[in-house]
């Protein structure tokens, strides 16, 4: 699945990185928030389960249940 990634800085230089499928809009829930463009149009696995480089969890169920899926706190990574 070809993907957006946006991160946000978090406390001591962490970061959180927010996936959206290719050019579609961020969800409402968290356009309020500090999120900028890291990479657009880069193509990963949904179907593995997980994303250690981002820090994410079960991506594909979080696609198919949020339409976005997000580093989890304990899984912020150093920037």
């Amino acid at each position: 699945m070809r993907v957006d990634i946006y991160r946000r800085a978090e406390a001591q230089g962490r970061f959180s990185y927010l996936v959206v499928p290719e050019n579609k809009v961020l969800p409402q829930e968290v356009t309020n928030l500090d999120w900028e463009r890291h990479a657009q149009g880069k193509d990963l696995n949904e179907e593995a389960k997980r994303w250690p480089e981002l820090g994410i969890e079960q991506p594909g169920q979080q696609l198919r249940d949020k339409g976005y899926a997000i580093t989890s706190l304990d899984e912020q990574r150093p920037g």
